[in-house]
């Protein structure tokens, strides 16, 4: 490729709507464009980076035994109303209808189509194990796109499905596509954590997130240095402690303070002059519809995640101020566990509590030296609160760390949730009809060209992994108008070409400065400056990691790049 017949619209700022690194540098970068909110053009630099991680998947999925198909991003609305989600997917469903007047989404997912296909074919356990994925472009109408990629409308996924006899081998093949995830990003050269994950709506028994650990990720996660352990700070357990030994002899009398104007632990926290960790926190949820106080230490947050996963519950929201006036009788700021008609759900950060701080249950109030147990009933205690780093490993106790990541792919154990719906089904080798045991595995690719960049970068631009970057090569003719450094150029282009490196030359008629700058800011890991010491037979090579340049022989560049690349 020659930089002055590429299509590269590189800019000097970003758009002001660009908030993160990623949009901002893609954007500057030429990889991208801009449609409208959500949806971006992916511009031949971006298609490079987007087929290099699109093979990288393929190669992959394809030696560990999947197999690819082509789905219709048009669904019918029959095939959702079988598995029951066409009314609880959400608005971020694209649905339209035919000429017909007939009822169609754009692809969200593919779960009821794959199952459709698959119930259709598979008729025997014979038929049985199947993996099939696909790699195209999916549709969700997100209330709030922002991020570049990282939050799109319209974007491209690999999904991958597959259909088992038997829970041991749909086991095995989950722990398959789990290696094989593993081997997908480190051959990207991203660092990462799999990570135990909630199955959200899309369901299962369990599932594992791959996150690309950024500190500008939206998500959070929590590892264990020592035994290994991680998980999404929505799925991150406790350690559980016991409640003290000696905890009824410390109790002290009640105490009532007046707080005026005090609500929030922190002010409270300074009025009374009390840690956070001895305040209790008081909220009110309405769950499927019924209203469940729930308490958490007050240096805690409660996850909603783990609350509707701990409670069973559906649906599970904060209540209202009204509501909780109507269901506790008493205002909001100063709730108090004592004398409610709701039941008390406590997160295990509360076991440990003595002679606490809680609302008093009246304005302007809180009281001190309150116990559970002996001045209000715990219904149960649950692991509600999000878990942060230094608190201790559930599985060996060990200090926990934190980190910020942005998901990237998601793999999931789904169980016979589909197949039983859409009534897929098989003959065992005993004649009995049971439901196909499935598994769902996803990657969002236009996503990882996006983390990529969040997670390789610096003040002057992209820092492209070798691995995925656009080109590893790019060659800079200082001045293209002297013969001898345009030939010598030429030459070590055409030689990169013939060893088989992706590699583009500069050779347009423009400033050193330019071409350099241009160079860091897409973020090409090599760069081949072919300047004035061409005469003695020198060239630079410029890393554009470490930003460490080296001096070597024009008749040795190429195979010296080689070394470096492969």
């Amino acid at each position: 490729m020659r930089f002055s017949r590429a299509f590269i619209p590189t800019l000097k700022e970003a758009p002001a709507d660009a908030e993160i690194p990623s949009h901002k540098l893609l954007i500057r970068a030429g990889f991208i464009r801009k449609v409208a909110s959500g949806l971006y053009d992916i511009l031949p630099l971006g298609a490079l980076v987007v087929r290099k991680i699109i093979r990288v998947i393929r190669e992959e999925m394809d030696r560990a035994g999947a197999q690819e198909v082509i789905l219709p991003i048009m669904h019918p609305a029959e095939l959702w109303i079988e598995s029951g989600r066409w009314d609880v997917y959400g608005k971020e469903m694209v649905k339209f209808k035919d000429r017909h007047g007939r009822d169609y989404s754009l692809a969200p997912t593919a779960e009821e189509v794959i199952t459709d296909l698959v119930r259709r074919e598979v008729k025997s356990y014979k038929d049985l194990p199947l993996n099939l994925y696909q790699i195209g472009r999916k549709f969700r109408d997100e209330i709030r796109p922002r991020f570049g990629l990282m939050r799109a409308r319209e974007f491209i996924m690999k999904d991958a499905y597959s259909f088992h006899a038997t829970d041991e081998d749909a086991e095995r093949e989950y722990w398959n596509m789990y290696e094989t995830y593993s081997r997908i990003f480190k051959r990207m050269g991203l660092e990462f954590k799999a990570v135990e994950a909630d199955t959200g709506e899309i369901g299962g028994k369990f599932s594992h997130e791959f996150m690309v650990i950024a500190d500008t990720g939206e998500g959070k996660l929590v590892y264990c240095e020592k035994c290994g352990y991680a998980a999404s700070t929505e799925k991150a357990e406790q350690f559980k402690p016991e409640p003290p030994k000696d905890r009824e002899s410390r109790f002290k009398p009640l105490e009532k303070v007046h707080t005026p104007n005090v609500k929030r632990i922190d002010e409270v926290s300074e009025f009374l002059n009390v840690p956070p960790e001895n305040i209790l926190k008081l909220l009110v949820y309405i769950v499927d519809g019924k209203p469940v106080a729930v308490a958490v230490r007050g240096d805690r947050e409660v996850e909603e995640t783990k609350l509707k996963r701990a409670l069973g519950g559906k649906e599970v929201r904060l209540a209202t101020d009204e509501e909780i006036e109507n269901f506790t009788g008493q205002p909001k700021g100063f709730l108090s566990p004592l004398g409610l008609n709701i039941p008390v759900f406590a997160d295990y950060s509360v076991t440990q509590m003595v002679n606490f701080v809680a609302g008093a249950g009246e304005k302007d109030y809180h009281l001190k030296n309150v116990n559970w147990g002996r001045d209000f009933k715990v219904e149960d205690f649950i692991d509600v609160s999000e878990v942060r780093g230094g608190q201790p490993c559930p599985k060996c106790g060990a200090p926990l760390v934190e980190k910020r990541g942005i998901e990237v792919g998601h793999i999931f154990k789904l169980g016979t949730k589909y197949s039983e719906a859409m009534g897929a089904t098989f003959v065992d080798e005993n004649g009995e009809e049971k439901p196909i045991i499935m598994g769902c595995y996803g990657i969002g690719v236009t996503r990882v060209m996006a983390a990529a960049v969040e997670q390789n970068y610096d003040e002057n631009g992209i820092v492209w992994p070798k691995e995925i970057a656009p080109f590893e090569v790019i060659v800079i003719p200082v001045n293209v108008k002297k013969e001898e450094i345009s030939e010598v150029s030429e030459r070590i282009y055409s030689e990169l070409q013939r060893n088989k490196i992706d590699v583009i030359l500069d050779d347009r008629n423009a400033r050193p400065g330019f071409k350099f700058k241009d160079a860091d800011l897409i973020g090409i890991p090599y760069q081949v400056i072919v300047g004035k010491k061409v005469q003695e037979g020198i060239v630079e090579v410029k890393e554009r990691r470490t930003g460490d340049r080296v001096e070597v022989k024009v008749d040795e560049v190429v195979e010296y790049l080689t070394e470096k690349l492969r």
